[in-house]
């Protein structure tokens, strides 16, 4: 992102960034919506005869590729009036440009990404994870490679080209995971038990995808009222607060769902619910204080990953004040992965899904009276976003609480408040040393001691935390290496538990 910003405008990557919208609708469907919630189960759970995994494997990746081919043809045949009702703010110049760049997408990135998923897929089945990690490596080797080397001659075609050479290189790194793998590919369609499995479990998923894709798709539409360099502003904040929640919220959620099934097939109420507090609030401990140097350090933070020359102050400022209203979210967005993996424990998609639902219509809602109603800048769809995401984490953690029959509340209630006094005092603290640094002790004009701040700062910050958690006895403090052991033991049950689960 930073060298984006360094060699285009904000006005210009919101072309850039647009053109993603409708190709990444596309990959989220099929790739989050189908292939990540069904895929590995099924194909460990025929591996042990060559034959079946041939025949029930071959015929999901093929039924995927049909969909995709389908999607593609019907996206350019009426690509022109849906990038029109989605970018209603924007020129016709600016227009053409998205349709025609999204068009490249469509057909040179998107095919290669959804088919290297596929293979990182097999890959992650066979145990085989080398080449899956360097394949989102290469593929971003790729697009800084095209910049740097077509940005002047090329000028915005150079990124779309780099993307598209990028999700080349992904699939082609990829391509001896076939001949590793226990699988042999045939280019068949049958209606197997693996395929009908794969279609009743992914539906629900796609279905819930598709309301995400569509809120996205709304945000979209209502920063292209808010003038030029809007949806880069937007898209930077909401990206970069998304780090410690896929790292943190979406991986642990992730890793927790095997073993709470197990819990809970066996009976263990108590257990489960102990797990759940005891899950929540590790969690809160790691990422309340991230959510707060993220509010103190937002200026530096922009500055440092997406200070670019042609990134200027304005936007800087714009971007730090959105990413300060997207951290508010950080802590109830960590948990929500977490929470729905609960009701998933034990086998409710339902509950997880209307209230996402709810969530998105809120967020919706409170988004066009902010900027349709209030005339608000870009900031407030953090806000809205922020409501919608705590209300949503709120209500399912509510429903789980009269579903298993209460938990313990005073715990969870005492813990975290012991938690945000020891990360809120921690942000004032830190606020004012960085304020005090800056300047006196780093020139921030340049980018090297930009990052030295930001390093002297959150030193102090995780310092002063961890003291103020060990003076009031957080009892994460102390557990948080069994948190680190128990996300072990997740993942070597996943394995296990996908084999006889279903």
């Amino acid at each position: 992102y930073r060298i984006l910003a360094g060699y285009f405008s904000t006005e210009q990557l919101d072309i850039f960034f647009a053109s993603f919208r409708i190709p990444d609708l596309v990959f989220e469907l099929l790739i989050t919506g189908a292939l990540t919630s069904s895929f590995i189960p099924i194909y460990i759970q025929y591996q042990n005869s060559k034959e079946d995994l041939r025949i029930n494997v071959s015929s999901i990746i093929n039924v995927i590729c049909l969909v995709l081919i389908g999607c593609i043809i019907i996206l350019l045949l009426f690509l022109n009036p849906l990038i029109y009702l989605i970018t209603p703010g924007y020129s016709s110049t600016k227009i053409n440009e998205i349709i025609t760049y999204s068009r490249f997408l469509l057909i040179g990135q998107l095919p290669f990404l959804v088919v290297g998923n596929i293979l990182t897929g097999i890959g992650q089945a066979n145990k085989i994870f080398l080449l899956s990690a360097l394949a989102p490596i290469i593929y971003n080797l790729g697009i800084i490679i095209s910049i740097i080397l077509f940005a002047g001659s090329l000028h915005l075609l150079a990124p779309v080209v780099g993307v598209i050479l990028g999700a080349v290189l992904f699939f082609v790194v990829q391509l001896p995971l076939l001949a590793k793998s226990d699988f042999n590919y045939s280019f068949i369609l049958r209606k197997t038990e693996g395929l009908r499995k794969f279609v009743r479990i992914t539906i629900p998923r796609i279905v819930s995808v598709l309301v995400a894709q569509i809120d996205a798709t709304v945000d979209l539409t209502l920063t292209t009222f808010l003038g030029a360099g809007s949806y880069t502003i937007f898209y930077f904040a909401q990206h970069f607060q998304l780090l410690p929640v896929s790292v943190i919220g979406i991986s642990f959620g992730q890793a927790s769902l095997p073993y709470l099934s197990e819990i809970y097939n066996e009976g263990k109420i108590e257990e489960f619910k102990k797990i759940i507090i005891d899950s929540i609030l590790n969690l809160f401990f790691l990422v309340i204080p991230i959510s707060s140097f993220f509010i103190l350090a937002r200026i530096p933070l922009v500055r440092l990953f997406f200070g670019g020359e042609k990134f200027d102050w304005g936007s800087t400022v714009q971007t730090a004040i959105t990413l300060s209203f997207f951290s508010f979210s950080i802590p109830a967005h960590s948990i929500y992965y977490f929470l729905t993996r609960c009701y998933y424990a034990f086998l409710d998609t339902k509950t997880p899904f209307f209230v996402g639902l709810a969530s998105i219509l809120i967020n919706t809602a409170i988004s066009l009276f902010f900027i349709m109603i209030l005339k608000l800048p870009v900031w407030s769809l953090a806000i809205s976003f922020s409501i919608s995401m705590t209300m949503n984490s709120a209500v399912l953690f509510y429903l789980l609480y009269k579903k298993l029959g209460g938990m313990n509340l005073s715990l969870l209630l005492t813990e975290s408040a012991k938690i945000c006094f020891a990360a809120l005092s921690s942000a004032v603290f830190s606020y004012y040393l960085m304020k005090l640094l800056d300047g006196l002790v780093f020139d921030t004009t340049r980018t090297i001691n930009v990052f030295f701040l930001v390093a002297a700062v959150l030193f102090a910050f995780v310092s002063l935390y961890s003291f103020l958690s060990w003076i009031l006895n957080v009892r994460e403090m102390y557990l948080i290496t069994k948190l680190l052991i128990k996300a072990r033991e997740y993942r070597n049950r996943i394995v296990e538990l996908y084999t006889t689960y279903e």
